[in-house]
């Protein structure tokens, strides 16, 4: 599913050496997947924030808290054939509600090329924090947008 998504989306952009490895990084602090009729239609994952990740520390300052008091939600993807459904929703509010249950508060960063997962955000209530330039690597520089569940 994740290399269907991939081919028709680009997501992720850099194609991973290891999915499995991607999907379960060490950060990792719980996934789910969605299905329908049977199939996997969709996935989530909430990870401790990382060295990469720009909303942690923007929430953090807004907030006045530290970083370790928030997680990401992130490797959030429905297969091309399963949209529609609601569950691109339906996996977003599961891991923001396991956050909140652990007393985090749930952040993303998104690719700002990405504007139906942007727009996903917005309708379910999400904050923009803000917009930042990434270094990916030495080639590769990213705007990202940066969002934090509302409170």
């Amino acid at each position: 599913m994740l290399a269907e998504v991939h081919e028709r989306d680009g997501y992720p952009v850099n194609w991973p050496d290891s999915p499995g490895a991607w999907l379960t990084p060490p950060s990792l602090i719980a996934s789910w997947v969605a299905e329908l009729d049977g199939r996997v239609s969709g996935h989530v994952g909430l990870s401790r924030s990382g060295a990469g990740d720009a909303a942690p520390g923007l929430w953090s300052a807004r907030a006045g808290v530290s970083t370790d008091a928030t997680a990401v939600v992130n490797r959030l993807f429905v297969a091309p054939w399963a949209r529609g459904h609601g569950i691109g929703a339906l996996l977003m509010g599961q891991a923001a509600a396991e956050a909140q249950e652990r007393g985090l508060h749930p952040v993303l960063d998104v690719l700002a090329s990405d504007t139906a997962a942007a727009a996903l955000y917005e309708r379910l209530g999400w904050q923009l924090l803000a917009t930042v330039e990434q270094q990916w690597s030495s080639e590769q520089r990213v705007t990202v947008r940066c969002y934090a569940a509302a409170t």
